[in-house]
């Protein structure tokens, strides 16, 4: 069965970085698609940035630029990188990973429990 756990979040002033890590347990082989989702109170959840198995990447509109998504691929632990912290980046952030295909929109197998990210103004 696998696992996701992450780590990494916080609270930092606006402006500010965080780096965000996702550790798979029980993976056997490389999964198809990770991805980053958050969801802020009172909010859908959404989908920030997905790297399928070759290493192609996609962004939400509102962290392009801002924000990078990586794989290490020895461990396949994957990572979010994010920059120029915003006051509406504050949400919970969930690692996912599928193994049928890349697209948060057609939904995801496997979820973490999430990591707080808090952005004061």
């Amino acid at each position: 069965q696998v696992q996701l756990v992450e780590s990494g979040g916080g609270s930092v002033q606006a402006g500010g970085s965080l780096r965000l890590s996702c550790e798979p347990y029980g993976v056997t082989y490389r999964p198809t698609c990770m991805a980053w989702f958050r969801q802020a109170p009172g909010n859908e959840r959404e989908g920030v940035a997905t790297i399928d198995s070759v290493g192609t990447t996609t962004y939400a509109d509102s962290v392009k630029g801002r924000f990078t998504i990586s794989q290490d691929n020895a461990k396949n632990t994957l990572y979010l990188q994010m920059n120029s912290l915003k006051p509406e980046d504050t949400a919970m952030y969930y690692c996912a990973a599928d193994y049928r295909w890349c697209n948060y929109n057609r939904g995801m197998a496997y979820w973490g429990k999430g990591t707080l990210v808090t952005i004061s103004s």
